[in-house]
């Protein structure tokens, strides 16, 4: 069995954060607890898939989400139409599209901006090793 693998990110708004990347991304609420020791959070992913996004919150020490311009959740989108959507969705749903530093991103995606600072980019393509 592959591993699998969870992000997890200190959120101001652990709810927020879900229903953004949830319109924006197309993924669903997989989990979700109030006060679990102190924390609250909520899982986003796709269902059966080796990964899933984790928001979360402190009640007693809050965290104030610190990202920068290269903390980066790269998806690799390889439909053209697909992509295109993807990125719409992304601004419907209330990111906001950014310059990358880094030009490489630029140049095959599009980069996008949580209300916490952090960032998603979107890639027009498919991963490969040779890719970069």
């Amino acid at each position: 069995m592959p591993p699998h693998l969870r992000v997890a990110r200190p959120v101001s708004d652990p709810a927020r954060s879900a229903d953004l990347y949830a319109r924006g991304l197309g993924l669903s609420v997989l989990d979700s607890f109030e006060n679990h020791a102190g924390i609250d959070g909520v899982m986003l992913g796709v269902p059966d898939a080796n990964y899933h996004f984790e928001f979360t919150r402190s009640r007693a020490h809050p965290v104030r989400p610190s990202p920068t311009a290269e903390d980066l959740l790269v998806l690799y989108i390889p439909s053209e139409p697909e992509w295109e959507g993807t990125c719409a969705r992304m601004l419907a749903a209330g990111f906001r599209q950014v310059t990358s530093v880094n030009p490489y991103w630029e140049r095959h995606g599009r980069t996008f901006e949580d209300s916490d600072g952090y960032r998603v980019v979107l890639e027009r393509g498919t991963w490969s090793p040779d890719a970069t």
